[in-house]
């Protein structure tokens, strides 16, 4: 206790220090807004009866094959979670994080392996946010027919979580009629459209060179990225690294950090409220 303490100290005083605030977040950020964690098997079929009965892993039921194979089934996966996300409230560890952000002479960016929109749901600037996964908010073609992403709005995907099937119209492409699916880059993906990520993440990287030209002191929050899928723990590494910066990892499970960095194994609701002093 005494140890996590003196760690809390150290964040919030690097956060004080800073001149800009870098966010990154995995699943982690989310729970605490009552989405469901898929740690495992376990608590994937824990959200998702009917997938326990089909005996399919995450990453077996996150494969593009199931649009060409079984699309009923692809929309039962993504609509029932898109459902989800529209209705999901963001707890207020995500307006305390934008205020901060605004609050710091050089802003703050986003960076989020999460597709759910909650950041932009929370107030976030979607200007300022880099979703590596891309987003579920967003559609593209199953072919694809051409390279085109838009926003699926207010498109409604009807699932039956008994029977697990999409039902009634799924969606479309906009231009040549064929299915759509979400703009998500899933396991195996080779037609993923990815150009409104690498848009983001050009913005991402100006922003970072401003910084460094600036000799801006930058801190690094990381909130429930884990180690099955490491893109945002490297992210936050990686760039704590080439920038010099404070890195303050909030992680129930794995909040183990390197020399220098601050590892606190709290959720991503209490870090925030605690390193937020």
């Amino acid at each position: 206790m005494d140890n996590l303490n003196k760690n809390i100290k150290q964040a919030c005083q690097a956060i004080r220090d800073a001149d800009a605030l870098f966010i990154t977040a995995g699943a982690g950020m989310g729970v605490d807004s009552g989405l469901p964690d898929f740690r495992g098997n376990a608590g994937f079929w824990k959200a998702y009866p009917p997938i326990a009965k089909l005996g399919k892993s995450f990453s077996e039921m996150a494969d593009p094959v199931w649009f060409d194979k079984q699309p009923e089934i692809a929309w039962a996966f993504y609509g029932h979670r898109l459902n989800l996300y529209r209705e999901t409230i963001p707890h207020e560890g995500f307006s305390k994080l934008l205020d901060l952000g605004r609050s710091k002479p050089y802003g703050y960016f986003v960076f989020t392996s999460n597709v759910d929109g909650q950041f932009q749901k929370a107030g976030f600037d979607d200007a300022l946010i880099e979703e590596c996964h891309g987003s579920i908010h967003h559609l593209q073609c199953t072919g694809p027919c051409s390279s085109d992403i838009w926003a699926i709005g207010e498109e409604k995907v009807n699932v039956d979580m008994e029977a697990f099937r999409a039902t009634g119209e799924l969606p479309k492409c906009k231009n040549c009629g064929r299915l759509a699916r979400p703009n998500i880059l899933m396991f195996g993906d080779w037609n993923w459209i990815s150009h409104r990520t690498s848009e983001q993440g050009a913005r991402l990287q100006k922003w970072l060179e401003k910084l460094t030209s600036f000799n801006a002191k930058l801190a690094i929050i990381e909130m429930g990225a884990g180690l099955a899928v490491p893109t945002v723990r490297y992210k936050s590494q990686r760039t704590g690294r080439n920038l010099n910066s404070t890195l303050i990892r909030i992680n129930p499970r794995d909040y183990h950090v390197c020399q220098g960095a601050i590892g606190l194994p709290l959720g991503a609701r209490e870090g925030i409220n605690r390193i937020l002093c």
